[in-house]
């Protein structure tokens, strides 16, 4: 039987203690995309990161997940829920793809995996996504998973010296289970 967690390629695993390497490579790259600047952080620091993903609560409402290929054997990025409402039911999710793994459809397959299981297991009935409107992959990337843009948020965060606009995006689990097939119910 093929884990929960695993689809055709990839596999979603818990963060580990040496993952802290990993975990700064992605900030690196995401720092290229334009996301917000923040001070180097020591090795030990991304070590520290790593430690406290390790040992993090796996019941609880936001996580971190790393992104394995089944191909490769090897770490391509990170997703997570970030934000979650239980009593409303949503949820919001980000991910990280290295830029040498991006365009195999690691990012689509880990994203649906996160969001079948926010919305199967955790009864969520909305998840949401910001993305810097200028970031057009990962926009496509929304738009392709069934996300609509809901709206924008004019020069809303302040990156690389300039006001950037953030697009927010929404996906209801009836569209999703629509879309990729829905849960067995009684």
């Amino acid at each position: 039987m093929t884990s929960y967690w695993t689809g055709e390629r990839v596999r979603l695993r818990a963060v580990e203690p040496d993952d802290g390497p990993l975990l700064a490579r992605l900030s690196a790259q995401e720092e290229r995309l334009g996301d917000a600047l923040n001070p180097p952080r020591s090795a030990e620091g991304w070590q520290s990161v790593a430690r406290e993903g390790a040992t993090a609560d796996p019941t609880g409402d936001t996580y971190q997940l790393v992104v394995e290929s089944l191909e490769e054997k090897v770490a391509v990025g990170s997703i997570g829920v970030h934000r979650a409402d239980s009593r409303s039911g949503w949820f919001e999710y980000g991910l990280t793809i290295a830029e040498e793994h991006r365009r195999r459809g690691y990012a689509t397959e880990a994203a649906r995996l996160v969001l079948r299981h926010q919305f199967e297991e955790r009864r969520h009935h909305k998840a949401t996504a910001r993305v810097f409107a200028h970031n057009e992959a990962s926009l496509q990337l929304q738009r392709r998973l069934g996300f609509t843009e809901e709206g924008r948020l004019r020069r809303h965060l302040f990156v690389a010296g300039r006001h950037v606009d953030v697009a927010l995006f929404a996906f209801f689990a009836e569209d999703f289970f629509a879309k990729y097939g829905g849960p067995t119910r009684p």
